[in-house]
């Protein structure tokens, strides 16, 4: 089996979606808060490309059962209840609420995953619960591709980190999974940082970017490893966690 890593949206190909396990990765920050959302109670996050479109999937909501997020270079979308730091997006905030979500890199790469078996959001909060998931994929004969979301079409260095990780650990002692040299690449990356991930952060040019732009809190809250501990799927156009409910 094949595990793969995709270094931009925009070098997706169908061979590597269809069939597939495929994660999602925008550490920096729609995968981290779509995490934070679904644990601390949201009942779903729909990823949408734009803003528009955010507002008029929201006319088909009671405004009571909605809460409308995003954010365009880094900052919240005027109007909006929530921009895109993970920290707002708080229980008492979000508890049974559908969160509609745009964002300039992570929620478009979404959209653009079709055709894949599942579709897992992943970061650095639920490393281990995601990695779970892959890993029973993969054990189970499914190839899995890890795609970085990047930041404006552009190679993301903590993404790329990231994926790096959960390449090297969905492969560990399984002889027979081959890697692309994308996902050898990541590794390598992974294991220049290791847990060292203030470094990567302050190394990336996404990270320097939003610490300038005052959201160096956020940037904590992506570091935190494990501590949102959901699966988020992606499926018919809507994120919800695995469950009670929703098994795989």
């Amino acid at each position: 089996m094949r595990v793969d890593v995709v270094l931009g949206p925009q070098q997706l190909t169908p061979a590597e979606m269809n069939g597939r396990v495929v994660a999602v990765i925008d550490v920096l920050r729609a995968s981290t808060t779509i995490a934070v959302a679904l644990a601390n109670g949201a009942r779903a996050v729909i990823p949408l490309e734009s803003s528009d479109e955010v507002v008029q999937r929201s006319k088909s909501f009671e405004r009571r059962d909605v809460r409308l997020a995003g954010e365009r270079r880094m900052h919240a979308i005027p109007g909006f209840d929530f921009g895109n730091s993970p920290a707002e997006f708080k229980r008492s905030a979000v508890e049974g609420k559908t969160v509609l979500l745009s964002t300039t890199n992570g929620t478009g790469t979404l959209v653009s995953v079709q055709g894949a078996r599942d579709v897992v959001v992943a970061s650095y909060v639920n490393f281990s619960a995601a990695l779970a998931l892959l890993r029973t994929a993969v054990r189970g004969g499914t190839d899995v591709t890890l795609v970085c979301a990047g930041r404006e079409r552009q190679f993301s260095l903590e993404d790329a980190a990231c994926a790096g990780r959960y390449a090297r650990r969905v492969a560990r002692g399984l002889s027979d999974a081959e890697l692309n040299d994308a996902a050898v690449a990541a590794e390598l990356i992974d294991r220049r940082y290791g847990d060292g991930l203030d470094r990567l952060f302050a190394d990336s040019a996404h990270g320097r970017a939003l610490a300038a732009a005052g959201f160096a809190a956020d940037l904590r809250v992506c570091a935190e490893v494990d501590a949102y501990p959901v699966v988020p799927i992606y499926s018919d156009r809507q994120i919800t966690k695995i469950g009670p409910d929703r098994e795989r």
